[in-house]
């Protein structure tokens, strides 16, 4: 006698409520080919019924056991095929979130078709007289009033037009040729060294400095270094963040994130503001710049800028370096960070305080409408704030609020710190900066540099 299990099949209650659960057990007992008794047993354990068919016909049930097993495994195939195409459809989800997330980080991935320019050509304002307004040039939304409440936008009339021009300075058409000058030669520029190709697509990381104020329709490119700071402060007033520039101070102009990039956009969004805002842009000397950086973040108490920036640099530039400076990373000096900048390999990565701005705002392929100077700066705001229609009582602030004890980096102090290094490393630092000394016709700072 012998006695064995052929299968057991799970039986599904009829009620689907119903916490019982059947199974049949298929066994056999008896000498092989013999015939034995059919038992058929049930029990319960733990709230399952179990029953137990015992057969003595191990040859006549192989099919029926065969069958069985097929009949049970078809319900199993429906639940496998119906969580396949559930995790498939999850899995396709999380592949687009994915998608778009690195397509906001990486900026080797095309994330606008618009817009996009065959060639750059002079805009027709910058070589045609003055004939319509005080900037005839700006994109046509520049001269529309309006109201974030009640969303409506009205065109500035002729009688506005007259009264932008009255209150505009006196040497508003000197400022117009100012700007014509200066487009030039950006162009010129561009067209030689960086022209723009056919089809080229704007990237999200050359929109990032960008940051927007809706209410005055303007894209203003943060440049650290020139007059950013305070250039925050304006558009919040423009926005009605703030009555006035006097009220903000120093963090809330930087890390209230209360303006918003343009890379915070869709791509709809961004692609809009480009085609009709008002894009600024202000620059500055570019030694006089870096030594500005330098004097601010290096000079002066600093607890990011030392333990990142310093340490690394004391490190890697200073021999027989004091383990107090390699600890905090204070006190590196000017030849140290200008070897830091030049390295290929640096030990630590660029920053925007010392990036150059055509690597910052993109120039070439962002079609700045005003481009403002530091050495200028009053005048040059002014006469911007005024053709926008901004406030008659806003003005640019004339304030330092970051180490105020200590004296604006001027020509002459950027001066003292370059004759600390010999004539090659202000040859190389030049060569680094040389394009932002083309673009916006900067004289040579030294006369032995070529």
């Amino acid at each position: 006698m012998w006695s064995g299990t052929l299968g057991v099949i799970d039986l599904l209650p009829a009620d689907l409520t119903s916490n019982r659960h059947w199974f049949l057990v298929l066994t056999q007992s008896g000498a092989p080919g013999g015939q034995g008794p059919c038992r058929t047993r049930t029990w319960s354990r733990s709230g399952i019924q179990v029953l137990r068919l015992t057969q003595n016909q191990p040859v006549g049930l192989q099919g029926s056991v065969r069958r069985m097993k097929l009949l049970r495994s078809r319900p199993r195939l429906r639940w496998c095929l119906l969580l396949l195409g559930v995790g498939s459809l999850l899995l396709l989800v999380l592949l687009q979130h994915l998608t778009d997330s690195m397509q906001q980080q990486n900026p080797g991935v095309p994330v606008l078709e618009a817009p996009t320019w065959p060639e750059r050509k002079v805009p027709s304002w910058q070589t045609k007289d003055i004939s319509a307004g005080l900037f005839p040039g700006f994109p046509p939304v520049l001269h529309l009033c309006s109201d974030p409440l009640l969303g409506n936008k009205q065109p500035v009339t002729k009688r506005h037009r007259k009264l932008l021009l009255k209150g505009a300075p006196s040497g508003g058409s000197t400022a117009l040729r100012t700007q014509r000058t200066r487009h030039r030669q950006l162009n010129g520029v561009c067209s030689k060294y960086q022209p723009v190709r056919r089809k080229q697509r704007v990237r999200l990381q050359q929109v990032s400095r960008l940051y927007v104020e809706d209410r005055f329709r303007l894209l203003y490119c943060e440049v650290p270094k020139a007059g950013c700071s305070n250039w925050k402060r304006v558009l919040m007033v423009l926005a009605g963040i703030a009555r006035s520039t006097q009220d903000i101070p120093h963090d809330a102009a930087h890390y209230s994130n209360q303006l918003r990039r343009l890379d915070s956009y869709d791509r709809a969004g961004i692609a809009e503001r480009l085609r009709t805002y008002t894009k600024v842009l202000f620059v500055r000397e570019p030694f006089e710049r870096l030594v500005s950086a330098f004097r601010d973040k290096f000079e002066s108490p600093n607890s990011y800028y030392h333990p990142v920036f310093g340490r690394a640099i004391i490190s890697r530039y200073r021999a027989n370096a004091s383990g107090s400076a390699l600890k905090t990373g204070a006190g590196v000096t000017f030849r140290e960070f200008v070897q830091y900048l030049l390295d290929a390999q640096r030990p630590v990565g660029m920053d925007i305080h010392w990036e150059r701005v055509s690597q910052l705002c993109s120039p070439c392929l962002i079609h700045y409408d005003f481009i403002g100077k530091i050495e200028s700066l009053q005048e040059d705001a002014d006469f911007l704030l005024r053709g926008i229609g901004a406030p008659g009582n806003l003005t640019f602030p004339d304030f330092k609020d970051r180490n105020p004890r200590a004296k604006r980096t001027s020509s002459r102090i950027t001066q003292d710190y370059f004759s600390q290094l010999n004539r090659t490393e202000r040859q190389k630092v030049f060569e680094f900066y040389y394009r932002d000394y083309l673009m916006f016709s900067y004289p040579k700072p030294f006369p032995d540099l070529h």
